[in-house]
């Protein structure tokens, strides 16, 4: 894995997710992602291990009488030891539960952006929307990773995560529409009109959900229901697999209560500018990639009665990335 050259990087886009960190930059004419797992899993302290791990540079740090082992590496070492991964985040948001949860966050940030630290630079960073208004849990952990960064050297600014999407994928728009992110923890939504948000909200049921559920009705950890959600499921076809009989019921009903909300919010809505043509919506996020997806999404969409026309349904060019490039976008306009 490469990290951002901070030195030669002029603007930098951090999805902060609670699965995966991703970091943008530009490069020449091109623009650069690299992601880690947000997670991390303990295993017991010998010398002889931390010695091993130093040697193999596999990122971790010593506490308790205990190694902690962080980043894309805590899932190998966690099916190696049979364990649960761990996150520094829950919902959205760093995870209360979680002692040193930001200490953790900050060192998978430097995974990626490099031990040297910034230099100044313009860093735009995701933070959710909140969930049934519960600004004050987003405040803080929006003002703790502000804090974070800065104190690592950059010029740091939060951009909300659906808002990041449409940044990322409706250039050809002029960034109008609506982007929805799919992840671990939350599903964000934003309506934007030439690039100002005209509403943004999260909702708890994403790919968590789903794993959490999955597992509590069929008896298996969430990190095998994980794997197989990922590997293996799709929504075309008769399934006779009970795991994929029960992803398909709370896929559905992820789908359902996410556009649900989308109508109430648009309901609930004062003073809506007047669009004058059908807008785009854009699907980004780790819980988007199950094929069929995209098209069962569609199908629930068309049937709901919205106060604006939808013109496609898509998903961004590259979904696990969307709301990092967008963030980048952000940092790039600020120059």
């Amino acid at each position: 894995m490469s990290s951002i050259n901070t030195q030669t990087a002029s603007a930098i886009g951090l999805d902060v997710g609670t699965s995966r960190i991703a970091a943008a930059w530009r490069e020449d004419k091109d623009v650069l992602v690299e992601t880690q797992l947000n997670a991390f899993v303990t295993i017991p302290f010998s010398k002889m291990t931390q010695s091993v791990l130093k040697k193999e540079r596999i990122p971790h740090l010593v506490e308790d009488a205990k190694i902690i082992v962080y980043g894309d590496e805590s899932e190998r070492f966690a099916n190696l030891f049979h364990k649960e991964t761990r996150r520094p985040m829950l919902r959205g948001v760093l995870n209360p539960d979680e002692g040193g949860s930001l200490s953790l966050v900050r060192r998978i940030v430097t995974l990626l952006a490099g031990e040297e630290g910034g230099r100044g630079q313009k860093l735009y960073f995701s933070v959710p929307a909140p969930v049934l208004g519960a600004d004050e849990e987003v405040d803080a952990h929006q003002t703790h990773l502000k804090q974070m960064l800065s104190e690592l050297g950059y010029d740091a600014h939060p951009i909300s995560e659906g808002l990041a999407v449409v940044y990322g994928e409706m250039e050809s728009s002029n960034y109008t529409g609506i982007g929805i992110s799919c992840g671990g923890g939350l599903c964000n939504v934003c309506l934007a009109y030439l690039s100002v948000p005209v509403f943004t909200f999260s909702i708890p049921k994403a790919g968590d959900f789903i794993d959490s559920s999955v597992a509590s009705v069929r008896g298996e950890p969430a990190t095998r229901i994980r794997t197989i959600k990922e590997e293996s499921f799709h929504f075309n076809g008769h399934f006779t697999n009970k795991i994929h009989q029960s992803l398909a019921v709370y896929y559905e009903d992820m789908i359902q209560a996410l556009i649900a909300s989308l109508r109430d919010t648009f309901a609930s809505v004062q003073n809506m500018p007047k669009l004058n043509r059908p807008i785009p919506l854009v699907l980004a996020g780790g819980s988007v990639l199950a094929p069929g997806f995209r098209d069962r999404f569609e199908k629930t969409l068309r049937e709901t009665e919205l106060p604006v026309a939808i013109s496609e349904v898509r998903l961004g060019s590259s979904p696990m990335h969307s709301t990092a490039r967008g963030a980048l976008v952000a940092a790039l306009s600020e120059m």
